[in-house]
């Protein structure tokens, strides 16, 4: 502490004295003589030692391989025994602030009388007045207040909390041998620049462990905590030179204790402080995981592993002390990240969000979005984009068409068959058959649905014609079939909900995805499928170690919520979309099965999909608000988009994610589904359709072979039946020629 004027110090010395003098006057009104031992035996009936609560310390995150990724704490402390205190650092704490500790009973009149006199020549504080004892049990009024009232309380100068200090000092005296008192005061002491604790205080200003502070070092410290804000080196220079004048009042000391010799002593005097200070690296922020580590932080204040209540979760995240093993995987981490930045800049105001979770476990391996994690909302967000509300997340984005798997497993589990389907319309009114799980009719008559980009196009749909093409208008009337409220049910039964924590939209556009989802909560329910149906909450912290040691397993909760049949069949249908349907063309190398979600208007893109042994959900939207700038017309990293749909860059992030995350994992085959249960579907005129579709296919295929061949010439289609039946003579082209002859003639 920078001295203060003559007048100033002699003012607080009498302060200080008048308070001991109070202190005084009790003892000796009992009995006369009051030095060093005989200070305890003054009082004859004194109180139990102060309860002690645990300490703050921080908690540590692994990932599944026990490697640290994170750590946070309310106070960053990190409790040690003494003997991984260095000589020096005990020496130099004891020579500032006590240097009768280990005479004494917990009151050292004879050592706080020298205090005084020292101080008063110096004008300001210079040695302490009150013993170790006494500042630990002061620290441990202040650690276990509850309110910031109660921390003011403790701090008081007043006579009645001297006194109050002093007796249960004398109780601590007598339970505790003096190694034990000197250790929880180390553990418990501030020593600025946010590190409380001395371990903590030895990396924090030094960057080496407790046990390694040299003799310049434990004084720069003890000297730090008599006054730890007014000298507090991260502060700047100002305090940092306050900070090497306690660091020599300190060093003296321990000369005039003999402690250190005087050339040990000069020499370190010489010394600049040569502060070594490393970054606090708490918090979420510093993390390498960022978006996983603030979802372990909400889980910590929102399950029950960690609390019954509200207020007993968050004592213990402030309590801390905890090292978690999470279900983090390295791997996937990195392979989310590269994929999503490999496409989507942090700059861009669009954003790419991705959650990968494991399915029949629910244990999630990443969580990766494009922003940077932080408070700068400039270049980062405090977001946590891939989860919802409750663990930190935002509104979510409306899920678009993947929310149709619930109404495909829905129609499969009441009796509907591969190749069964509608001949659809171009356009469908909602206008009836919509009961929402209330009992309310809820059709909307007004609205007009359409087919993805917004065409006409209608015509027959098998279930599997119609979610490879993706059909609004098929999935519309499909839902109608099966019951909205039992789509409903479905959704609900793998962990459905909306990512505001509001209820869900049942309207007869919610197999459309009129919902908004995070990328976390879509991932689980299509990771059920890859696990035959068994579906998972998702969780991020498979064991808790206390700070004794004590280890506490998280098991999966877990129940079978599609039928094991119902899944297979669900399989089969979405692993067409990468061979038939909207993601033809691209693949991960193994069996894979997903859905695209494109909204309307491009409020957002999606793409959700599986393998038996990871499953993925990718969404894209625009982070200043999705409905009022929509996903078209736009540049994101170094692509332009006339329109953003889930083929078109949700589904390559999630392509190039998969493949990475699982490039050291055997590709697990479906299970086949049972034909005789899910075989057998008709939908009128699709037969034929399929037919002449694999004629225009042939005709296509043909024309390319002779343009290859003979050059461009006009529309072969003009000559009808000839190019069908080239050896039919009765074949006649569209001019009544026979053919081979007529204006073909000649080829």
């Amino acid at each position: 502490m920078a001295r203060v004027g003559a007048a100033g110090g002699l003012a607080l010395c009498g302060a200080v004295g008048g308070l001991l003098a109070a202190a005084v006057v009790v003892p000796v009104a009992v009995g006369a003589g009051v030095v060093g031992n005989a200070t305890a035996e003054t009082f004859t009936e004194l109180p139990p030692p102060p309860r002690e609560e645990p300490l703050p310390e921080l908690t540590r995150i692994l990932d599944k391989n026990g490697t640290k990724i994170a750590q946070f704490y309310y106070q960053n402390r990190r409790s040690i025994p003494i003997g991984q205190v260095s000589r020096a650092m005990r020496n130099a704490i004891i020579a500032i602030e006590d240097a009768r500790f280990y005479e004494h009973a917990g009151l050292d009149v004879k050592g706080t009388l020298r205090a005084l006199v020292a101080n008063a020549q110096a004008g300001g504080i210079k040695q302490g007045g009150s013993s170790l004892t006494q500042q630990l049990v002061k620290n441990i009024l202040v650690n276990r207040a509850e309110s910031e009232r109660d921390r003011d309380s403790a701090r008081v100068q007043s006579i009645r909390r001297k006194l109050a200090e002093l007796r249960y000092a004398l109780s601590l005296e007598k339970i505790y041998t003096k190694d034990e008192i000197l250790e929880r005061y180390l553990n418990i002491a501030y020593f600025g620049a946010g590190a409380f604790g001395v371990q903590a205080a030895a990396q924090r200003f030094f960057g080496v462990d407790a046990a390694r502070l040299t003799l310049v070092q434990g004084a720069t410290l003890a000297g730090a905590v008599r006054t730890p804000y007014w000298t507090d080196p991260s502060i700047g220079k100002e305090q940092q030179a306050r900070l090497l004048e306690r660091r020599n009042l300190v060093l003296e000391r321990m000369e005039q204790l003999r402690m250190a010799s005087p050339q040990e002593v000069a020499r370190a005097k010489a010394e600049p402080l040569n502060l070594r200070m490393q970054a606090e690296g708490g918090g979420c922020g510093a993390s390498r995981f960022p978006y996983f580590c603030a979802y372990v932080q909400a889980e910590m204040l929102t399950s029950p592993a960690f609390g019954y209540t509200d207020a007993d979760r968050e004592r213990r995240l402030q309590r801390g002390g905890l090292t978690l093993r999470t279900t983090l995987d390295p791997i996937a981490q990195e392979a989310a990240e590269r994929a999503i930045s490999a496409r989507v800049a942090p700059k861009d105001t669009e954003v790419a969000a991705e959650a990968m979770i494991q399915p029949g476990t629910g244990q999630i391996r990443a969580l990766a979005a494009s922003k940077h994690y932080g408070r700068n909302p400039n270049r980062a967000t405090s977001i946590n984009l891939p989860a919802d509300r409750e663990h930190g997340g935002g509104m979510g984005l409306q899920a678009g068409s993947t929310f149709k798997i619930f109404t495909l497993a829905t129609a499969l589990a009441k009796g509907w068959r591969f190749g069964q389907g509608f001949n659809t319309p171009g356009a469908y009114v909602p206008s009836e058959g919509f009961t929402n799980c209330a009992g309310d009719k809820v059709n909307a008559p007004n609205a007009t649905i359409y087919n993805a980009s917004g065409e006409g196009k209608g015509g027959p749909y098998s279930l599997e014609l119609g979610t490879w093409k993706s059909s609004n208008i098929f999935y519309m009337m499909l839902e109608r079939d099966v019951g909205l409220c039992d789509v409903v049910k479905t959704a609900r039964a793998l962990g459905v909900k909306r990512a505001d924590g509001g209820p869900l939209a049942e309207v007869p556009t919610f197999t459309l995805g009129v919902n908004e989802m995070d990328p976390l909560t879509v991932a689980a329910a299509y990771a059920t499928f890859g696990a035959r149906g068994r579906y998972c909450r998702p969780i991020s912290i498979t064991e808790i170690i206390e700070r004794d040691g004590r280890k506490v397993s998280v098991p999966p909760s877990c129940s079978q919520a599609i039928e094991k049949p119902v899944a297979d069949a669900v399989n089969r249908v979405l692993s067409g979309v990468f061979t038939q349907g909207t993601m033809r063309g691209q693949s991960i190398g193994r069996p894979a099965a997903g859905k695209t979600g494109t909204n309307n208007s491009y409020t957002s893109a999606w793409f959700a999909g599986y393998t038996p042994d990871l499953a993925a959900a990718v969404s894209v939207g625009d982070i200043r608000g999705s409905y009022k700038y929509p996903l078209t017309g736009v540049q994101i990293g170094d692509s332009y988009y006339g329109s953003v749909q889930g083929a078109s860059l949700p589904g390559p992030i999630w392509v190039d994610s998969m493949q990475a995350a699982l490039r050291e994992t055997a590709a697990t085959s479906f299970v086949a589904p049972d034909m005789w249960r899910f075989g057998g579907g008709y939908t009128p005129g699709l037969k034929e359709l399929i037919k002449a579709q694999e004629r225009q296919e042939r005709r296509r295929e043909r024309r390319a072979r002779e343009r290859d061949e003979f050059g461009d010439f006009p529309d072969y289609e003009d000559y009808g039946d000839y190019f069908e039946n080239p050896d039919n003579p009765d074949a006649r082209d569209t001019r009544g020629n026979p053919g081979g002859r007529g204006d073909a003639g000649g080829w």
